[in-house]
């Protein structure tokens, strides 16, 4: 099995090219942090993004909380920084992989910048189609995962309602998404 950081980097380059994030070590803590409220990420891990293909994730802060977070990816224009719990890091590592997930505990994560555009029901999507429920990225929010899938039995599937919906339906890596406020990078403290 791949390790967490080759498989992320390898995802960069599918899904467009890979570039090196600029910016110092306090910038890079200061948008990781940016993606959760401060009672998550003052005691969480705070690891930076690979510079190259095979590169390893670079840890910039430890952490005791058992979250780790992360600066906007580079291939996103650092657009979508994230903090996740265990559950959601197997998750990341799992659909990095192409693996399936499950998990016999509720997950969190965050990213409360909002996240990069994507699909709804097609986890690999690249690019909209007529039929993938193309979303655009802005919408903050809080993932959470559930061990039993029949609990997400009559939420919707969709973004429209403005609540709360069930995204990647019918796919190991089917969790809730849920609207949160933006947070503002303004009040974290270094």
């Amino acid at each position: 099995m791949k390790s967490l950081s080759t498989t992320i980097v390898i995802c960069f380059f599918a899904i467009g090219s890979l570039s090196a994030q600029t910016g110092s070590k306090q910038a890079k803590i200061k948008s990781a942090m940016s993606s959760a409220p401060a009672s998550i990420t003052e005691s969480a891990t705070i690891m930076d993004w690979p510079a190259e293909e095979g590169g390893e994730m670079v840890v910039l802060r430890k952490g005791t909380n058992g979250f780790t977070c992360l600066p906007g990816m580079p291939a996103t224009s650092g657009n979508d920084p994230m903090c996740l719990d265990e559950p959601w890091m197997k998750w990341m590592e799992a659909w990095m992989n192409e693996e399936e997930f499950k998990t016999d505990k509720m997950g969190f994560g965050y990213m409360l910048q909002g996240g990069s555009p994507g699909s709804n029901i097609d986890p690999y999507a690249t690019e909209p189609t007529d039929d993938n429920e193309w979303l655009s990225g802005n919408i903050p929010h809080l993932m959470i995962l559930v061990p039993d899938e029949s609990a997400l039995q009559g939420l919707p599937v969709t973004p429209g309602q403005g609540g709360p919906w069930v995204m990647f339906r019918n796919t190991p890596y089917v969790h809730i998404m849920a609207p949160m406020p933006k947070h503002n990078p303004s009040l974290v403290e270094n």
